[in-house]
């Protein structure tokens, strides 16, 4: 049976299938992901109104790839207190943000409850905002560097109001890469241990890949399927996030740094191989909101939110530090041709516009 047979008849692709879809054409791949898209979720494209918090940009870990983190190239460090927080959630809360994703560098100065005293203040205050916070890779930091397990963190996650888990920290899970672009931070196996742990307490997460730097199509499929084995396990991932590699200001040489077309087979394919992860987002602030647009044909059917503000993605070159208007972004999706649907951090829908 050819691949393309394959696909159509949802039978699932090995790892070298997976990889030979790349060799497919660009239109051929894109028709065969829209046709899934068009199944699941028919014109529907997907945002949320959030507001990303970056809290702090001091790291005891060393990325390659980062250009965020004060340690390195960015003598300017900060860190908030709570109030400061706080400040940022009541104005955004103004502006009918639903979720806050706070995502932070790994900072080790101010221990456990600077992280789950933030958490647990915003959600005293608004009750019903969803917190999305800490990546596994902060999870395992926590665990490094302040002497507490994985499930006592998980735990401490929830008790102060932590509702579900961001994906970052994943990078390209293939050791050796990972060796290059971040030795010394958690590892692929116990990302995937960590995001397992947090769905047994069923709680749900998005799993993300960065790709475009020094990585092979091979390592990409391959780390697609080690989240599909572990969706078959938990069925807790609401959303995949093909993140593109940002080449300013960091450490990278030699990245093989890709084309539209490459990054729009990548959404295609994560589409195809990942059929137990519902969502795919084609995360604007990283691919630019036009390819992003693109890439609801291409698969994808959700590009994050409003975000209001960036730093981490920004900091490498993306041109999303300042979020966008809710107006601009609808209006942009209906001149792409789809039904902005409004949604909620777990996909319940909210509004069709």
């Amino acid at each position: 049976m050819d691949l393309i047979t394959k696909v159509r008849k949802k039978i699932r692709l090995t790892q070298e299938e997976g990889e030979a879809l790349y060799e497919l054409d660009l239109y051929t791949l894109g028709e065969l992901a829209d046709e899934i898209r068009k199944e699941k979720y028919g014109n529907k494209s997907y945002f949320n109104i959030n507001r990303h918090i970056n809290p702090t940009n001091v790291c005891a870990d060393v990325c390659k790839f980062c250009a965020y983190s004060a340690t390195r190239k960015n003598p300017h460090q900060y860190t908030m207190s709570h109030e400061k927080i706080l400040e940022i959630v009541d104005n955004s809360v103004k502006n009918h943000a639903k979720e806050m994703h706070l995502v932070s560098a790994h900072n080790p100065n101010d221990g456990v409850e600077w992280y789950m005293g933030a958490f647990r203040k915003i959600k005293a205050k608004y009750p019903e905002l969803h917190v999305k916070a800490m990546t596994a890779a902060e999870v395992d930091f926590i665990t490094r560097e302040y002497g507490h397990s994985y499930d006592e963190v998980l735990d401490m996650m929830i008790e102060n109001g932590v509702d579900s888990m961001p994906g970052g920290g994943a990078e390209i899970f293939d050791e050796e890469v990972r060796e290059y672009l971040c030795k010394g931070k958690v590892t692929s196996a116990q990302w995937l241990e960590i995001h397992e742990k947090w769905h047994q307490r069923g709680r749900e997460s998005n799993a993300t890949m960065l790709f475009g730097h020094v990585e092979t199509r091979a390592h990409r499929i391959d780390h697609m399927i080690r989240l599909r084995n572990l969706q078959d396990r938990t069925g807790g991932f609401n959303a995949f996030i093909p993140l593109v590699y940002q080449r300013e200001n960091n450490y990278m040489k030699n990245c093989n740094f890709p084309s539209g077309q490459e990054v729009l087979k990548t959404y295609a394919i994560s589409r195809i191989i990942l059929d137990n992860i519902p969502h795919i987002k084609a995360y604007w602030v990283t691919a630019s909101i036009n390819l992003a647009l693109i890439a609801q044909e291409f698969g994808c059917d959700d590009l994050d939110g409003t975000i209001e503000k960036e730093s981490i993605q920004s900091a490498a070159g993306s041109e999303g530090a300042h979020g966008m208007p809710l107006d601009d972004f609808v209006g942009l999706i209906k001149n792409a041709g789809f039904t902005p649907v409004e949604r909620d951090s777990l996909y319940n829908e909210l509004k069709v516009y």
